[in-house]
Protein backbone atom coordinates (compact mmCIF):
# COMPACT_ATOMS: atom_id res chain seq x y z
CA UNK A 1 0.00 0.00 0.00
CA UNK A 2 0.97 3.50 -0.40
CA UNK A 3 1.59 5.59 2.35
CA UNK A 4 -0.96 7.74 2.06
CA UNK A 5 -3.49 4.63 1.32
CA UNK A 6 -2.25 2.94 4.19
CA UNK A 7 -2.59 5.66 6.35
CA UNK A 8 -6.50 6.04 5.17
CA UNK A 9 -6.35 2.09 6.16
CA UNK A 10 -4.77 2.68 9.51
CA UNK A 11 -7.65 5.11 10.35
CA UNK A 12 -10.79 3.13 9.05
CA UNK A 13 -9.43 -0.08 11.58
CA UNK A 14 -8.59 2.45 14.35
CA UNK A 15 -12.29 3.71 14.13
CA UNK A 16 -13.49 0.32 13.36
CA UNK A 17 -15.55 1.50 10.36
CA UNK A 18 -17.60 -1.41 8.86
CA UNK A 19 -19.04 0.80 5.87
CA UNK A 20 -17.91 3.35 3.25
CA UNK A 21 -19.28 5.99 1.61
CA UNK A 22 -17.49 6.86 -1.16
CA UNK A 23 -18.73 10.23 -2.49
CA UNK A 24 -17.85 12.96 -5.38
CA UNK A 25 -19.29 16.07 -5.57
CA UNK A 26 -21.23 16.98 -8.87
CA UNK A 27 -21.82 20.53 -10.38
CA UNK A 28 -24.48 21.30 -8.24
CA UNK A 29 -22.52 20.31 -4.83
CA UNK A 30 -24.57 16.61 -4.48
CA UNK A 31 -22.92 14.04 -3.19
CA UNK A 32 -22.68 11.32 -5.79
CA UNK A 33 -20.96 7.84 -5.02
CA UNK A 34 -21.40 4.19 -3.54
CA UNK A 35 -21.80 2.73 0.16
CA UNK A 36 -19.70 -0.56 0.64
CA UNK A 37 -18.06 -2.82 2.91
CA UNK A 38 -15.21 -1.71 4.31
CA UNK A 39 -13.27 -4.71 3.45
CA UNK A 40 -14.85 -4.33 -0.34
CA UNK A 41 -13.21 -0.61 -0.08
CA UNK A 42 -9.86 -1.86 0.94
CA UNK A 43 -9.67 -4.07 -1.37
CA UNK A 44 -10.72 -1.92 -4.57
CA UNK A 45 -8.93 0.90 -3.38
CA UNK A 46 -11.58 3.13 -4.70
CA UNK A 47 -14.77 3.49 -6.81
CA UNK A 48 -15.68 3.96 -10.59
CA UNK A 49 -18.72 5.96 -11.59
CA UNK A 50 -19.99 7.51 -15.06
CA UNK A 51 -18.26 10.64 -15.98
CA UNK A 52 -21.87 11.20 -17.16
CA UNK A 53 -22.65 12.25 -13.45
CA UNK A 54 -21.08 15.30 -13.56
CA UNK A 55 -23.24 16.63 -16.11
CA UNK A 56 -26.38 15.67 -14.55
CA UNK A 57 -28.95 18.49 -13.15
CA UNK A 58 -30.26 19.11 -9.81
CA UNK A 59 -33.37 17.08 -10.91
CA UNK A 60 -32.10 14.27 -12.12
CA UNK A 61 -32.10 14.48 -15.79
CA UNK A 62 -29.03 15.25 -18.42
CA UNK A 63 -27.69 17.93 -21.00
CA UNK A 64 -28.95 17.60 -24.57
CA UNK A 65 -27.57 14.82 -26.26
CA UNK A 66 -25.28 16.92 -28.47
CA UNK A 67 -23.28 18.60 -25.98
CA UNK A 68 -23.62 15.50 -23.80
CA UNK A 69 -21.59 13.01 -26.45
CA UNK A 70 -19.27 15.62 -27.57
CA UNK A 71 -18.22 16.41 -23.68
CA UNK A 72 -17.87 12.79 -22.95
CA UNK A 73 -16.84 9.09 -24.75
CA UNK A 74 -20.19 7.83 -26.48
CA UNK A 75 -19.66 4.73 -24.79
CA UNK A 76 -20.48 6.26 -21.28
CA UNK A 77 -17.53 5.34 -19.86
CA UNK A 78 -16.40 5.12 -16.49
CA UNK A 79 -14.03 7.50 -14.69
CA UNK A 80 -11.84 6.33 -12.20
CA UNK A 81 -12.42 7.52 -8.32
CA UNK A 82 -9.14 7.52 -6.13
CA UNK A 83 -10.09 8.40 -1.83
CA UNK A 84 -8.62 11.18 -0.64
CA UNK A 85 -6.74 9.79 2.11
CA UNK A 86 -7.32 13.18 4.46
CA UNK A 87 -10.52 13.91 3.30
CA UNK A 88 -12.20 11.25 5.26
CA UNK A 89 -14.89 11.92 8.12
CA UNK A 90 -17.18 9.78 10.43
CA UNK A 91 -20.52 9.93 10.03
CA UNK A 92 -22.36 10.06 13.59
CA UNK A 93 -25.76 9.54 12.92
CA UNK A 94 -25.35 6.15 11.20
CA UNK A 95 -26.28 3.04 13.10
CA UNK A 96 -23.36 1.29 11.99
CA UNK A 97 -19.89 2.94 12.14
CA UNK A 98 -19.34 4.33 8.91
CA UNK A 99 -17.29 7.01 7.28
CA UNK A 100 -17.34 8.96 4.15
CA UNK A 101 -14.59 9.39 2.23
CA UNK A 102 -14.12 11.62 -0.53
CA UNK A 103 -12.71 10.53 -3.58
CA UNK A 104 -10.42 12.52 -6.84
CA UNK A 105 -11.49 11.78 -10.38
CA UNK A 106 -9.54 10.68 -13.27
CA UNK A 107 -9.65 9.40 -16.72
CA UNK A 108 -7.74 6.02 -17.56
CA UNK A 109 -4.92 7.57 -18.44
CA UNK A 110 -4.73 9.32 -15.17
CA UNK A 111 -5.64 12.70 -16.01
CA UNK A 112 -7.73 14.75 -14.00
CA UNK A 113 -11.39 15.03 -15.13
CA UNK A 114 -12.10 18.34 -16.20
CA UNK A 115 -15.69 18.85 -15.04
CA UNK A 116 -14.89 17.57 -11.22
CA UNK A 117 -15.65 20.51 -9.48
CA UNK A 118 -12.69 19.26 -6.82
CA UNK A 119 -10.51 19.32 -9.58
CA UNK A 120 -11.07 22.54 -10.92
CA UNK A 121 -10.38 24.03 -7.39
CA UNK A 122 -7.82 22.38 -7.36
CA UNK A 123 -6.32 23.53 -11.03
CA UNK A 124 -6.86 27.09 -9.38
CA UNK A 125 -4.81 26.35 -6.68
CA UNK A 126 -1.80 25.23 -8.72
CA UNK A 127 -1.91 28.57 -10.36
CA UNK A 128 -1.23 30.27 -6.55
CA UNK A 129 1.79 27.71 -6.07
CA UNK A 130 3.48 28.09 -9.23
CA UNK A 131 3.67 31.62 -8.39
CA UNK A 132 4.61 30.98 -4.66
CA UNK A 133 1.86 31.87 -3.43
CA UNK A 134 -0.83 30.31 -0.82
CA UNK A 135 -4.50 31.31 -0.49
CA UNK A 136 -6.14 31.52 2.56
CA UNK A 137 -10.22 31.92 3.28
CA UNK A 138 -13.22 31.52 6.06
CA UNK A 139 -16.34 31.24 4.56
CA UNK A 140 -19.46 31.88 5.91
CA UNK A 141 -22.65 29.74 5.69
CA UNK A 142 -26.32 30.85 5.98
CA UNK A 143 -29.09 29.03 6.70
CA UNK A 144 -32.41 29.06 7.40
CA UNK A 145 -34.37 26.14 10.00
CA UNK A 146 -37.88 25.71 9.22
CA UNK A 147 -41.35 23.70 9.49
CA UNK A 148 -40.90 20.34 7.65
CA UNK A 149 -43.27 20.60 4.60
CA UNK A 150 -44.33 17.78 2.44
CA UNK A 151 -46.27 20.28 -0.21
CA UNK A 152 -43.28 22.39 -2.46
CA UNK A 153 -46.41 24.99 -3.61
CA UNK A 154 -47.21 25.84 0.80
CA UNK A 155 -44.90 28.65 1.63
CA UNK A 156 -42.07 27.87 3.69
CA UNK A 157 -42.46 28.54 7.62
CA UNK A 158 -40.49 28.97 10.85
CA UNK A 159 -40.13 26.50 12.96
CA UNK A 160 -41.31 26.24 16.50
CA UNK A 161 -37.97 26.66 19.23
CA UNK A 162 -38.45 25.45 22.64
CA UNK A 163 -40.72 27.86 23.83
CA UNK A 164 -43.36 26.34 21.66
CA UNK A 165 -43.62 29.95 19.53
CA UNK A 166 -42.27 30.70 16.07
CA UNK A 167 -40.08 33.41 15.80
CA UNK A 168 -41.81 36.69 14.79
CA UNK A 169 -39.56 40.31 13.86
CA UNK A 170 -36.12 40.72 13.33
CA UNK A 171 -34.11 38.79 15.77
CA UNK A 172 -30.77 39.59 14.26
CA UNK A 173 -27.30 38.58 16.34
CA UNK A 174 -30.39 37.66 19.50
CA UNK A 175 -28.76 34.75 22.10
CA UNK A 176 -31.98 33.75 23.02
CA UNK A 177 -33.05 33.47 19.93
CA UNK A 178 -30.36 31.12 18.54
CA UNK A 179 -30.99 29.33 21.76
CA UNK A 180 -34.26 28.22 21.10
CA UNK A 181 -32.39 25.91 18.89
CA UNK A 182 -30.35 24.66 21.52
CA UNK A 183 -30.91 20.80 21.37
CA UNK A 184 -30.11 20.88 17.67
CA UNK A 185 -26.34 23.01 17.42
CA UNK A 186 -25.19 20.93 20.30
CA UNK A 187 -25.68 17.88 18.20
CA UNK A 188 -24.48 20.13 15.21
CA UNK A 189 -21.49 21.32 17.78
CA UNK A 190 -20.73 17.69 18.85
CA UNK A 191 -20.94 16.15 15.01
CA UNK A 192 -18.68 18.65 13.71
CA UNK A 193 -16.09 17.79 16.16
CA UNK A 194 -16.05 14.26 15.94
CA UNK A 195 -15.34 15.15 12.13
CA UNK A 196 -13.03 17.52 12.52
CA UNK A 197 -14.93 20.40 11.09
CA UNK A 198 -13.01 23.38 12.07
CA UNK A 199 -16.04 25.44 12.89
CA UNK A 200 -16.28 28.95 14.78
CA UNK A 201 -19.00 31.14 15.77
CA UNK A 202 -23.09 30.69 15.91
CA UNK A 203 -24.73 33.86 14.92
CA UNK A 204 -28.49 34.65 14.71
CA UNK A 205 -28.75 36.37 11.06
CA UNK A 206 -31.81 38.48 9.88
CA UNK A 207 -34.60 36.19 8.89
CA UNK A 208 -36.70 33.91 10.98
CA UNK A 209 -34.71 31.22 12.28
CA UNK A 210 -31.95 32.10 9.89
CA UNK A 211 -28.64 31.07 11.41
CA UNK A 212 -24.93 31.30 10.23
CA UNK A 213 -22.16 29.40 11.27
CA UNK A 214 -18.46 30.77 10.26
CA UNK A 215 -15.56 28.55 9.63
CA UNK A 216 -12.02 29.32 10.88
CA UNK A 217 -9.30 30.63 8.18
CA UNK A 218 -7.67 28.18 6.34
CA UNK A 219 -6.32 25.87 4.18
CA UNK A 220 -9.03 26.36 0.49
CA UNK A 221 -9.26 22.31 -0.65
CA UNK A 222 -9.73 21.56 3.12
CA UNK A 223 -12.40 24.05 3.83
CA UNK A 224 -14.32 23.24 0.67
CA UNK A 225 -14.23 19.24 1.97
CA UNK A 226 -15.83 20.68 5.44
CA UNK A 227 -18.52 22.89 3.86
CA UNK A 228 -19.74 19.69 1.38
CA UNK A 229 -19.84 17.76 4.50
CA UNK A 230 -21.10 20.05 6.94
CA UNK A 231 -24.38 20.77 4.55
CA UNK A 232 -25.23 17.15 4.70
CA UNK A 233 -24.19 17.29 8.47
CA UNK A 234 -26.51 20.19 9.67
CA UNK A 235 -29.83 18.58 7.59
CA UNK A 236 -29.25 15.53 9.10
CA UNK A 237 -29.55 17.28 12.58
CA UNK A 238 -32.10 19.50 12.01
CA UNK A 239 -34.20 15.97 10.41
CA UNK A 240 -33.56 14.41 13.90
CA UNK A 241 -35.25 17.48 15.88
CA UNK A 242 -38.23 17.84 13.67
CA UNK A 243 -37.01 20.09 11.25
CA UNK A 244 -35.43 21.47 7.95
CA UNK A 245 -32.44 23.16 7.40
CA UNK A 246 -32.32 25.06 4.07
CA UNK A 247 -29.18 26.53 2.05
CA UNK A 248 -31.58 28.08 -0.83
CA UNK A 249 -30.33 31.36 -1.43
CA UNK A 250 -34.03 33.02 -1.15
CA UNK A 251 -36.28 30.32 0.65
CA UNK A 252 -38.59 32.72 1.50
CA UNK A 253 -40.30 35.52 -0.23
CA UNK A 254 -39.63 39.69 1.89
CA UNK A 255 -36.90 37.93 4.25
CA UNK A 256 -32.82 38.42 3.87
CA UNK A 257 -31.62 35.74 1.69
CA UNK A 258 -28.80 32.69 2.76
CA UNK A 259 -24.92 34.04 1.80
CA UNK A 260 -21.77 31.72 2.05
CA UNK A 261 -19.53 34.94 2.07
CA UNK A 262 -15.39 33.93 1.46
CA UNK A 263 -13.08 35.74 3.31
CA UNK A 264 -9.91 35.81 0.96
CA UNK A 265 -6.11 36.63 1.70
CA UNK A 266 -2.89 35.29 -0.05
CA UNK A 267 0.79 34.11 1.76
CA UNK A 268 4.19 34.01 0.63
CA UNK A 269 4.86 29.96 0.63
CA UNK A 270 8.67 30.80 1.32
CA UNK A 271 8.65 32.92 4.48
CA UNK A 272 4.56 32.38 5.58
CA UNK A 273 4.08 36.18 5.29
CA UNK A 274 1.15 37.59 4.07
CA UNK A 275 1.13 39.43 0.86
CA UNK A 276 -1.95 41.69 1.00
CA UNK A 277 -0.06 44.83 3.46
CA UNK A 278 2.89 46.38 3.11
CA UNK A 279 5.54 47.05 5.79
CA UNK A 280 3.48 50.15 6.72
CA UNK A 281 0.60 48.32 7.34
CA UNK A 282 -1.38 49.75 4.19
CA UNK A 283 -2.81 48.05 1.27
CA UNK A 284 -0.16 46.71 -1.20
CA UNK A 285 -0.26 46.77 -4.63
CA UNK A 286 -1.21 42.82 -4.98
CA UNK A 287 -4.21 43.09 -2.91
CA UNK A 288 -5.56 46.39 -4.69
CA UNK A 289 -5.05 44.17 -7.93
CA UNK A 290 -6.68 41.30 -6.55
CA UNK A 291 -9.48 43.46 -5.50
CA UNK A 292 -9.46 44.49 -8.94
CA UNK A 293 -9.42 41.50 -10.80
CA UNK A 294 -12.65 40.11 -8.30
CA UNK A 295 -14.41 43.66 -9.85
CA UNK A 296 -13.55 42.74 -13.32
CA UNK A 297 -14.49 39.10 -13.52
CA UNK A 298 -16.74 38.36 -10.71
CA UNK A 299 -19.20 39.36 -13.51
CA UNK A 300 -18.09 36.66 -15.84
CA UNK A 301 -18.34 33.55 -13.13
CA UNK A 302 -21.65 34.69 -11.39
CA UNK A 303 -23.04 31.19 -12.14
CA UNK A 304 -20.72 30.20 -9.65
CA UNK A 305 -21.39 32.18 -7.16
CA UNK A 306 -25.28 32.17 -8.08
CA UNK A 307 -26.19 28.62 -9.85
CA UNK A 308 -29.77 28.45 -9.96
CA UNK A 309 -32.70 30.68 -10.81
CA UNK A 310 -33.84 31.20 -7.28
CA UNK A 311 -29.93 32.61 -6.57
CA UNK A 312 -30.70 35.80 -8.29
CA UNK A 313 -34.03 36.32 -6.09
CA UNK A 314 -31.42 37.14 -3.40
CA UNK A 315 -29.73 40.09 -5.03
CA UNK A 316 -32.12 42.92 -4.08
CA UNK A 317 -30.81 46.36 -2.54
CA UNK A 318 -31.44 46.78 1.10
CA UNK A 319 -31.47 42.92 1.82
CA UNK A 320 -28.20 42.56 3.00
CA UNK A 321 -26.79 41.49 -0.49
CA UNK A 322 -24.89 43.24 -2.82
CA UNK A 323 -26.10 44.18 -6.12
CA UNK A 324 -22.38 45.46 -8.01
CA UNK A 325 -18.91 44.43 -7.38
CA UNK A 326 -17.93 48.06 -5.38
CA UNK A 327 -15.73 46.91 -2.52
CA UNK A 328 -15.28 49.25 0.20
CA UNK A 329 -13.39 49.56 3.84
CA UNK A 330 -16.02 47.75 6.24
CA UNK A 331 -19.01 48.55 4.30
CA UNK A 332 -21.58 45.90 3.74
CA UNK A 333 -23.42 47.14 1.17
CA UNK A 334 -20.65 46.89 -1.48
CA UNK A 335 -20.11 43.57 -2.93
CA UNK A 336 -16.61 43.34 -1.90
CA UNK A 337 -15.56 44.67 1.52
CA UNK A 338 -12.76 45.06 3.46
CA UNK A 339 -12.79 44.35 6.91
CA UNK A 340 -10.78 46.59 9.79
CA UNK A 341 -7.82 44.22 10.44
CA UNK A 342 -4.07 44.38 11.15
CA UNK A 343 -1.56 43.92 8.75
CA UNK A 344 -1.25 39.94 9.54
CA UNK A 345 -5.29 39.44 8.59
CA UNK A 346 -5.52 42.16 6.24
CA UNK A 347 -8.07 40.31 3.53
CA UNK A 348 -11.36 41.16 1.72
CA UNK A 349 -14.67 39.52 1.62
CA UNK A 350 -16.49 38.26 -1.10
CA UNK A 351 -20.58 38.81 -0.09
CA UNK A 352 -21.44 37.68 -3.91
CA UNK A 353 -21.51 33.53 -3.48
CA UNK A 354 -24.60 32.04 -2.23
CA UNK A 355 -25.15 29.17 0.18
CA UNK A 356 -26.45 27.34 -2.26
CA UNK A 357 -23.17 27.35 -4.18
CA UNK A 358 -21.10 24.67 -4.53
CA UNK A 359 -18.44 25.63 -2.03
CA UNK A 360 -15.05 23.70 -4.06
CA UNK A 361 -16.39 26.32 -7.75
CA UNK A 362 -17.64 29.18 -5.41
CA UNK A 363 -13.79 29.01 -3.89
CA UNK A 364 -12.32 27.83 -6.76
CA UNK A 365 -14.37 31.43 -9.29
CA UNK A 366 -13.09 33.99 -6.47
CA UNK A 367 -9.83 32.80 -5.83
CA UNK A 368 -9.83 32.87 -10.07
CA UNK A 369 -10.78 36.48 -10.13
CA UNK A 370 -8.18 37.30 -7.42
CA UNK A 371 -5.38 35.58 -9.07
CA UNK A 372 -6.06 37.06 -12.59
CA UNK A 373 -6.34 40.47 -11.13
CA UNK A 374 -2.91 39.68 -9.07
CA UNK A 375 -0.82 38.71 -12.45
CA UNK A 376 -2.58 40.95 -14.77
CA UNK A 377 -2.21 43.91 -12.50
CA UNK A 378 -6.19 45.24 -12.80
CA UNK A 379 -6.58 48.25 -10.92
CA UNK A 380 -9.92 48.23 -8.81
CA UNK A 381 -12.26 51.51 -9.13
CA UNK A 382 -12.43 53.65 -5.90
CA UNK A 383 -13.69 52.65 -2.66
CA UNK A 384 -16.92 53.20 -1.60
CA UNK A 385 -17.73 55.11 1.15
CA UNK A 386 -21.51 55.27 2.27
CA UNK A 387 -23.89 53.15 0.95
CA UNK A 388 -23.51 51.77 -2.80
CA UNK A 389 -26.69 49.77 -3.74
CA UNK A 390 -28.08 53.13 -5.57
CA UNK A 391 -24.31 52.79 -7.62
CA UNK A 392 -25.26 51.98 -11.46
CA UNK A 393 -21.74 50.94 -12.32
CA UNK A 394 -20.02 47.30 -11.86
CA UNK A 395 -23.60 45.94 -12.17
CA UNK A 396 -23.98 42.53 -12.42
CA UNK A 397 -25.92 40.29 -14.76
CA UNK A 398 -29.28 40.23 -13.47
CA UNK A 399 -30.82 36.92 -14.41
CA UNK A 400 -29.50 33.37 -14.59
CA UNK A 401 -29.82 33.39 -18.50
CA UNK A 402 -27.32 36.62 -18.68
CA UNK A 403 -24.95 35.48 -16.52
CA UNK A 404 -24.41 31.96 -18.32
CA UNK A 405 -24.40 34.15 -21.70
CA UNK A 406 -21.15 36.45 -20.07
CA UNK A 407 -19.93 32.89 -18.84
CA UNK A 408 -19.90 31.25 -21.69
CA UNK A 409 -18.70 33.88 -23.80
CA UNK A 410 -15.43 34.89 -21.73
CA UNK A 411 -12.25 33.39 -23.45
CA UNK A 412 -10.28 34.04 -20.18
CA UNK A 413 -12.18 32.11 -17.84
CA UNK A 414 -12.42 29.37 -20.27
CA UNK A 415 -8.38 29.69 -20.55
CA UNK A 416 -7.86 28.97 -16.90
CA UNK A 417 -10.79 26.68 -16.35
CA UNK A 418 -10.90 24.45 -19.62
CA UNK A 419 -13.53 24.71 -21.90
CA UNK A 420 -14.94 21.65 -21.04
CA UNK A 421 -15.31 22.45 -17.63
CA UNK A 422 -17.35 26.04 -18.79
CA UNK A 423 -19.21 23.83 -21.84
CA UNK A 424 -20.09 21.37 -19.58
CA UNK A 425 -21.45 23.86 -16.40
CA UNK A 426 -23.24 25.81 -18.17
CA UNK A 427 -25.14 23.06 -20.20
CA UNK A 428 -25.99 21.73 -16.88
CA UNK A 429 -27.44 25.51 -15.57
CA UNK A 430 -29.09 25.60 -19.04
CA UNK A 431 -30.77 22.49 -18.70
CA UNK A 432 -32.22 23.52 -15.31
CA UNK A 433 -33.43 26.50 -16.14
CA UNK A 434 -35.24 25.09 -19.39
CA UNK A 435 -36.91 23.05 -16.37
CA UNK A 436 -37.62 25.25 -13.86
CA UNK A 437 -39.84 27.19 -16.99
CA UNK A 438 -41.80 24.51 -17.54
CA UNK A 439 -43.28 25.58 -13.73
CA UNK A 440 -46.42 27.61 -13.48
CA UNK A 441 -45.83 29.68 -10.27
CA UNK A 442 -48.75 30.54 -7.70
CA UNK A 443 -48.15 34.19 -8.95
CA UNK A 444 -48.85 33.71 -12.54
CA UNK A 445 -52.30 32.06 -11.14
CA UNK A 446 -53.30 34.30 -8.30
CA UNK A 447 -52.90 37.51 -10.90
CA UNK A 448 -53.34 36.44 -14.67
CA UNK A 449 -55.56 33.65 -14.40
CA UNK A 450 -58.48 36.13 -14.48
CA UNK A 451 -56.82 39.02 -15.60
CA UNK A 452 -56.06 38.73 -18.04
Amino acid sequence: MNAPFDQLFTWLKDHKITEVECVVSDLTGIARGKIAPTNKFLHERGMRLPESVLLQTVTGDFVDDDIYYDLLDPADIDMVCKPVSDAVYVVPWAIEPTAIVIHDTFDKFGNPIELSPRNVLKKVLQLYTDKGWKPIVAPEMEFYLTQRCEDPDLPLKAPLGRSGRAESGRQSFSIDAANEFDPLFEDVYDWCELQGLDLDTLIHEDGPAQMEINFRHGDALDLADQITVFKRTLREAALKHNVTATFMAKPIGDEPGSAMHLHQSVVDIATGQPIFADDDGSMSTLFRHHIGGLQKFIPKVLPMFAPNVNSFRRFLPDTSAPVNVEWGEENRTVGLRVPTSGPESMRVENRLPGADANPYLAIAASLLCGYIGMVEGVEPSAAVEGRAYERRNLRLPITIEDALTQMEECETVAGYLGDKFVRGYVAVKRAEHENFKRVISSWEREFLLLSV
